[in-house]
C-alpha cells in the first residue's frame, strides 16, 4: 500500500526485538532495515522518504547509520554534522549546511572541509575552548560558543561516537544551533546595565571639580550618548516632574520640534499626551501608529510611532523618557524592557544628583544658621548697646550719631553676608527637592524683633526664622524691648507676656505710644494668668497668638497674620 508510513529500522540482526517489530507492522507500517555496521552499502537507497526510525540495541553504535539518511534528519532545527577523527566533515543536514552561509542553489558542500573552514574560521568564545579535541580526548560531551562576523553566534554541542569496543572514538556527531538573538539580547542587556552604572558613575573628583550645572550637562552627555549607542534610539526627549506644580519641565530632547520641546505639559492622564499620561500613571505605554492614537502629540517631524517610558524610583515618578520613529510599528515589547531597564538606572541617577545637590543645598543652609546662631548674640548685644546709646549721646553729639548709625549698618550688614552666604554656596536642584521648606514670601526681609528673657527662645527664634529670610533681632527684658523700638523700625513684635522687669500691661500701651501700628504678637507660657494680664490685654485690642513653646508652623502662620495688609480679611488686630 503506496500510503502506508515508512519506517527506517536499524539493528534488525539477532538483536532486534522480533515480537516489537511484529507489532509495528500490526499497525499497517512498512519496515525497511538498513545494514548494521555504520554506514549504508551502495545497493541502499538513502533517499526514500521515511516516516521515522527504530533504533534496536545499542543506539550509540546506530547513530552514524541513523545520521546518513538525510531525510530522516533534514527537518531539524538544529544544524547536526558528522566529523571524522581529523574534524573532517562526513555528512551534515540542510540546516548545517543553512548555517554555514552557503544558501546559493551552486553553493559548495561543506562536507570534506574542516568545521572550521566551513564556517570561515569562526571565533571560540567559550567556555571550552578546544571543544572536539575535548570530545575525542575524553570520550565526553564538549559544549562551546562560536561567533562568526559581529553578530551571528552559534551554540556547539560535540557527541563522541564509539565503535564496539573501541577505546577511543572515532567519529563525532556535532549539532550547532543559531543563538544570535539570544546573545546578543544577553549583550545589550551587559550594555544596558554598564550604562546604566556610567550614568550614575559621580566620582569624587568631578563633584569638587564641577558645579551642579556641569554635572547635569555630563548626565545628559551621558544620556544621548548611551540612548544612540546601546538602545539605537535617535530621537529622545526626558522631562522632569515637578513635584509641588505637576508640570513636566523638559531636561533634554534630540530630534524633537521646537513646538514639541516648548509644549507645557502636566502629569494629567487626560489632554497632555502620552507623557502627561505616563507620568500620571506610572506606566510605560507603546504607541504604535500616531496617526490612530488618541492621545499622541506630534513630537519629531514624521513620527509614525513612539514608546515612553516613566523615570522610577521606589515607585516615585521622577519624570519620562520618550523616544520616536518616522517608522510605524518600530518598536517592540522587548524595546519596551530595555528602555525600562535603562531608565530605572537612568533614575537612580537622578535621584542621587537631587541627593547630592539637596546635601549641598542642606550642608550650606545648615551652616549658615549656625553662623547665624553663633552670630547672633554678640550683634544683638551691639545693637542693644547702639540703641542705648544712640538714646544717651545722639542730641548731643553729632558725630557721635554718624559714628552709632554707621556701626548699626555695618553689624546689620554682617547678619546678612552671613546668611548671603549660605544661600551662594547652596547649588540649584536639578529637580524640585520636596524637603525643602516651603516659600514664605511674606516673611522674606522681614525685620523681627523678639523680646524674652529666655535665652533658648531668642536663639530658637533666631535658628527658625532664619530659615525663612528673616532679620531676627532680640532684646531680654521689657525696658530693651522699648529702647529697641523707639531706636530702630520692626515689621513686628513678638512680645513674651510675662516679662520679669515690667507690666505687661505697662509695656504695651508704651509700644503704642512709640509705634501705634506695630504689629504685636503676644507670647504666653502654659498656666494661670492670676493677674489677669491677658483678659486686659485683650481689652485694649491685643490678643494671645502663641503658647510657649510654639510650633513652628503656628508661628509662621502667626506672623504672617501680623503683617498682612489692613484690608487683608487675614491681618490681625493690633
Amino acid at each position: 500500500m503506496p500510503d502506508r508510513p515508512r519506517l527506517l529500522v536499524l539493528g534488525s540482526g539477532e538483536e532486534a526485538d522480533q515480537s516489537l517489530l511484529e507489532a509495528i507492522q500490526s499497525l499497517a507500517c512498512t519496515l525497511c532495515t538498513a545494514p548494521d555496521d555504520g554506514w549504508p552499502s551502495d545497493s541502499f537507497d538513502t533517499d526514500q522518504e521515511y516516516s521515522g526510525a527504530v533504533v534496536l540495541g545499542e543506539p550509540a553504535r546506530r547513530l552514524p547509520a541513523l545520521l546518513a539518511f538525510e531525510n530522516v534528519l533534514k527537518h531539524l532545527p538544529e544544524g547536526v554534522a558528522v566529523l571524522d577523527t581529523n574534524l573532517q566533515i562526513r555528512w551534515c543536514n540542510n540546516r548545517f549546511f543553512d548555517l554555514t552561509g552557503r544558501t546559493e542553489p551552486d553553493s559548495v558542500s561543506p562536507v570534506g572541509l574542516t568545521f572550521h573552514d566551513a564556517f570561515g574560521s569562526p571565533q571560540i568564545i567559550g567556555p571550552d575552548f578546544s571543544p572536539f579535541h575535548t570530545a575525542l580526548g575524553a570520550g565526553s560531551l564538549a559544549r562551546t560558543t562560536y561567533r562568526v562576523g559581529e553578530k551571528v553566534y552559534f551554540d556547539v554541542l560535540a557527541t563522541p561516537v564509539f565503535a564496539d569496543g573501541a577505546e577511543y572514538p572515532s567519529l563525532l556527531v556535532v549539532t550547532v544551533r543559531d543563538i544570535s538573538a539570544e546573545q546578543l539580547q544577553v549583550e545589550k542587556l551587559k550594555a544596558i546595565h554598564q550604562a546604566g552604572e556610567d550614568l550614575g558613575d559621580l566620582a569624587p573628583e568631578d563633584l569638587a571639580s564641577m558645579n551642579v550645572d556641569e554635572r547635569i550637562e555630563l548626565l545628559k552627555q551621558k544620556i544621548v550618548q548611551h540612548t544612540k549607542d546601546v538602545l539605537n534610539f535617535e530621537t529622545i526627549e526626558v522631562r522632569l516632574l515637578n513635584e509641588r506644580t505637576n508640570r513636566l519641565q523638559p531636561l533634554l530632547n534630540v530630534g524633537m520640534t521646537t513646538e514639541a520641546a516648548e509644549r507645557e505639559l502636566y502629569a494629567e492622564p487626560q489632554g497632555n499626551g502620552v507623557t502627561g499620561f505616563v507620568a500620571a500613571t506610572g506606566k510605560s505605554y507603546l504607541c504604535r501608529d500616531t496617526s490612530s492614537d488618541v492621545l499622541y502629540l506630534q513630537g519629531a517631524v514624521g513620527a509614525c510611532s513612539s514608546l515612553t517610558v516613566p523615570l522610577l524610583h521606589h515607585d516615585r515618578v521622577l519624570g519620562t523618557f520618550n523616544v520616536e520613529s518616522t517608522k510605524p510599528n518600530a518598536f517592540s515589547e522587548q524595546d519596551q524592557q530595555f528602555l525600562e531597564l535603562f531608565c530605572r538606572d537612568l533614575a537612580v541617577a537622578l535621584n542621587t544628583l537631587e541627593l547630592l545637590v539637596f546635601e549641598r543645598a542642606t550642608t550650606a543652609s545648615e551652616s549658615s544658621i549656625v553662623l547665624l546662631r553663633d552670630a547672633a548674640k554678640p550683634v544683638d548685644e551691639i545693637l542693644n548697646d547702639i540703641a542705648w546709646l544712640q538714646t544717651k549721646y545722639v542730641g548731643f553729639d553729632p558725630e557721635a550719631a554718624s559714628r552709632l548709625q554707621r556701626m548699626l549698618k555695618q553689624t546689620r550688614t554682617i547678619r546678612q553676608l552671613i546668611h548671603g552666604v549660605g544661600e551662594k554656596v547652596a547649588p540649584k536642584a536639578t529637580t524640585p527637592v520636596m524637603h525643602q521648606n516651603p516659600p514664605r514670601l511674606k516673611l522674606r526681609l522681614k525685620r523681627v524683633l523678639v523680646a524674652d528673657g529666655d535665652e533658648s527662645v531668642r536663639q530658637a527664634a533666631h535658628e527658625l526664622l532664619a530659615r525663612y529670610g528673616c532679620e531676627v533681632e532680640t532684646s531680654h527684658n521689657g525696658e530693651e524691648t522699648l529702647l529697641m523700638i523707639r531706636s530702630f523700625h520692626y515689621d513686628v513684635v513678638l512680645f513674651d507676656a510675662e516679662m520679669p522687669d515690667m507690666h505687661l500691661i505697662e509695656a504695651l500701651t508704651q509700644i503704642r505710644d512709640i509705634h501705634p501700628h506695630l504689629p504685636v504678637v503676644l507670647m504666653k507660657g502654659f498656666g494661670y494668668d492670676g493677674a489677669h494680664r491677658m483678659v486686659k490685654a485683650r481689652q485694649m485690642g491685643f490678643r494671645l497668638a502663641l503658647y510657649k513653646p510654639f510650633r513652628l508652623d503656628l508661628l509662621l502662620a502667626e506672623l504672617e497674620k501680623a503683617m498682612a495688609p489692613p484690608d487683608d480679611p487675614s491681618a490681625m488686630k493690633v
